[in-house]
């Protein structure tokens, strides 16, 4: 009979063992990250050694004493210890490699990594919300690339493949997106260009819009960021003015630093920004010197934010957000950028965007509606707005606050400077809280969450 336990000293069935070799041979191998990968990850390491090796030789070449390369027994230790740990690190990225494996089954991918402190990660094929392929500039010298892949409430990246080739990647991408859609999983090896995940640009991917560079740096010229600046430029003038210590000049400095780093950061995130749809949905490529491309399944966006900063104003820009199961809320830097679909754009362009993640506003008009949501006052397109009893909590926005329900969807304005729309699917709430403070109860107010 297949499958009975043999006793002791009983062989077993040629069924069972036949089963076994059958499931064993059916679970797929496991396999490493591109031997590189260590170097990549562990370059300061290497740059590090540079800098406190050649630190000395460096200051002397600039100083003019030429070079001061010890002499006899002392550059026999220093060649030796520096050979000792260029031979470290070596051992301890092969290690990195070697243990680092991955596996894809019809149902998760796994991957295995770390030498001393062994760590295993899991996610389900189903589970996984958006898939992103990044690209550090190193990554891109050696045609390398980073796999992420995200699952609801995971905080963070639930597993990073680190690094493999970028065709391979790609193909990789396309296969777990594949799975996460139930449409099947390809074979591994297979090479369809007219497949999404193919290729960076492919014919099954149409493109929806593309950012040009003037656009990005002007944007980021007129972002909010330029608002707080200015205005702490005028606070140091203030404050030298009044104190009459040139000193408080020097607070410009980090000031400066701390702004340049803001802009730098719009500017690198946005560059090169381009938009498409295809089988596996929103597609999304972007960045200067480390590259990002993001794929979000149908049904995975949560919510989705538009926003305008009052310079915005002027040229009737805004940048569209979304939040992602598994994204989290992105506070800023690299996490704010992974969530925006559109950095900067048109009225047009984000209706495009909307016409995309919400395909049934659940209204006959919904152009009046979201114009109403982003730049209306008032009860304008059927929008509640907060009563007259609240002017003095928000003297300027208490006529701009307020909320629309559609068949599927809520919206919600708020802002006077800052403008903001928040839209959320009824499918995608997750639940809903009433808060009234004592001084809320005596106006007869109340905050919907």
């Amino acid at each position: 009979m297949s499958g009975t336990v043999p006793g002791p000293g009983r062989e077993p069935e040629p069924s069972t063992v036949d089963d076994t070799a059958a499931t064993a041979k059916r679970q797929p191998e496991w396999q490493r990250v591109h031997p590189v990968s260590p170097m990549v990850r562990g370059w300061l390491a290497l740059a590090a050694l540079a800098y406190f090796v050649g630190r000395d030789q460096l200051e002397a070449v600039f100083a003019g004493d030429g070079t001061r390369l010890p002499e006899g027994q002392a550059l026999l230790w220093s060649l030796l210890a520096i050979g000792a740990v260029l031979l470290v690190i070596a051992v301890s990225f092969f290690l990195s490699w070697w243990f680092t494996r991955y596996q894809l089954t019809g149902e998760h991918i796994r991957v295995h990594s770390g030498v001393l402190f062994r760590q295993q990660r899991q996610a389900r094929l189903d589970r996984v919300q958006a898939i992103d392929i990044v690209q550090p500039l190193l990554a891109r010298i050696f045609g390398l690339a980073e796999l992420r892949f995200e699952v609801a409430d995971a905080g963070e990246s639930a597993v990073r493949l680190a690094f493999l080739r970028l065709a391979d990647a790609q193909q990789l991408r396309q296969r777990i997106l594949a799975g996460a859609s139930g449409a099947g999983d390809a074979q591994p090896g297979s090479t369809d260009p007219a497949k999404p995940g193919a290729s960076d640009t492919v014919p099954g991917e149409r493109q929806i819009l593309a950012l040009s560079a003037g656009r990005v740096i002007a944007s980021a010229l007129l972002s909010g960021t330029t608002v707080f600046l200015v205005l702490a430029i005028a606070g140091v003038i203030v404050l030298t003015a009044v104190t009459g210590e040139p000193a408080s000049f020097a607070a410009m400095v980090p000031i400066i630093f701390g702004f340049g780093s803001a802009y730098w950061q719009m500017f690198s995130s946005s560059f090169n920004f381009r938009a498409s749809v295809s089988r596996d949905g929103i597609r999304i490529h972007s960045g200067l010197l480390d590259t990002r491309a993001q794929t979000v399944p149908p049904g995975r966006i949560q919510a989705l934010a538009v926003r305008q900063s009052p310079l915005w104003r002027i040229t009737g820009w805004y940048s569209v957000s979304v939040n992602v199961a598994g994204y989290g809320v992105a506070a800023g830097g690299d996490g704010a950028a992974r969530t925006r679909v559109l950095p900067v754009g048109t009225a047009q362009e984000v209706f495009q965007m909307l016409a995309l993640i919400l395909p049934d506003p659940g209204t006959g008009d919904p152009v009046t509606v979201f114009t109403a949501g982003m730049t209306g006052t008032g009860t304008d397109a059927g929008f509640t707005v907060s009563p007259r009893r609240a002017r003095w909590r928000s003297p300027f926005a208490w006529r701009r606050n307020g909320y629309l329900v559609t068949e599927t969807a809520l919206l919600s304005r708020h802002g006077f400077f800052w403008r903001a729309l928040d839209v959320v699917p009824h499918s995608r709430t997750q639940s809903l809280a009433l808060e009234q403070g004592p001084v809320q109860r005596l106006q007869r107010l109340a905050d919907l969450v």
